[in-house]
């Protein structure tokens, strides 16, 4: 996935004098099922989270309260949202790595993911998401694990597929 694919989702709104109210429904507001919530609290300040990539999970992290920053980058390009509505909540797909910062003070991060928890799904490695990620851009199918798409022969020899 790249950085186009991340986008900030405007999450339904119900305005009503007694407190305002807002949904997420998996398949009709995100593109994946939920099967897993998580949130980060009482952040100290100056403090980083994140700091890494997954292979197969997507998210969609929410400024619940407060604001906060997430820096995203794909291995090829970099982009930052800043983060301070509930109603808004930013994809994030596979293969994007993530750091959040600029925590302000109560601030509350919410983040529905698509799986599971599993260690073997991230990558913390920065140069190995870089890797991974360059990998993924060169194969056919985007697949960091499916190899990239073989080089052509020098000139004059047949490609394989096309020897007799």
């Amino acid at each position: 996935m790249s950085l186009s694919d991340c986008k900030i989702i405007d999450l339904p709104r119900i305005n009503d004098p007694r407190g305002n109210l807002t949904f997420v429904e998996a398949g009709r507001h995100i593109p994946f099922d939920i099967r897993r919530v998580y949130y980060l609290y009482d952040v100290p300040g100056g403090a980083e989270r994140g700091g890494h990539a997954h292979k197969d999970l997507h998210q969609l992290i929410i400024a619940m309260s407060g604001s906060f920053d997430i820096h995203l980058d794909d291995g090829a390009a970099k982009k930052t949202f800043h983060m301070n509505r509930s109603y808004f909540g930013l994809y994030v797909p596979t293969m994007v790595w993530r750091e959040i910062d600029n925590f302000s003070s109560g601030a509350v991060c919410m983040v529905l993911a698509s799986e599971h928890y599993s260690e073997a799904d991230y990558y913390r490695n920065y140069d190995e998401f870089l890797q991974a990620a360059a990998l993924a851009r060169r194969s056919p199918t985007g697949d960091a694990s499916a190899p990239a798409t073989p080089p052509a022969p020098p000139t004059g020899q047949p490609h394989p597929k096309e020897a007799p």
